[in-house]
């Protein structure tokens, strides 16, 4: 007996090419320590992050930990495949609440990592996960490896 597929495998058409959009990765352990009890959003910052996969607008992985703990809310936006060999993945922290996960979400419609410039209020929470935070630590577009 041959498995059949489900959830969205079945409902697509065969052949039909699944559209390129960028990928989010999410901590569910650190999904909604910035705002705290202080969220209103049913489902909290997780909440959030899955309205934008259910637009189709992106892929999303949530992962129990990306070891980046110390810097809350950590979210990562994974380029379309056609920009993947050229364009790393970029991390945020403290990216939580409606304007800055709808700038998010707009940027990611636009085509997220190495397609559409990076909107300038998520620049501020961009990280480099291979170094620790230092305190105060301020990031420019400089620092953000982005190619439009």
């Amino acid at each position: 007996m041959t498995p059949q597929p489900s959830g969205d495998l079945a409902r697509r058409s065969p052949g039909r090419a699944r559209p390129a959009v960028p990928g989010l990765t999410a901590c569910r352990l650190c999904a909604g320590e910035t705002l705290g009890d202080a969220d209103t959003h049913p489902g909290g910052q997780l909440g959030r992050v899955r309205d934008i996969a259910e637009s189709g607008d992106a892929r999303l992985t949530v992962v129990d930990c990306l070891d980046a703990c110390e810097r809350g809310d950590i979210l990562v936006a994974r380029p379309i495949p056609a920009v993947r060999a050229e364009q790393p993945p970029i991390w945020f922290e403290r990216l939580a609440g409606d304007e800055l996960t709808s700038a998010l979400h707009r940027w990611l419609r636009a085509g997220g990592p190495g397609v559409a410039p990076l909107p300038g209020p998520l620049n501020p929470h961009v990280i480099h996960p291979d170094r620790p935070p230092s305190a105060g630590e301020t990031l420019t577009t400089v620092d953000v490896s982005i190619r439009t």
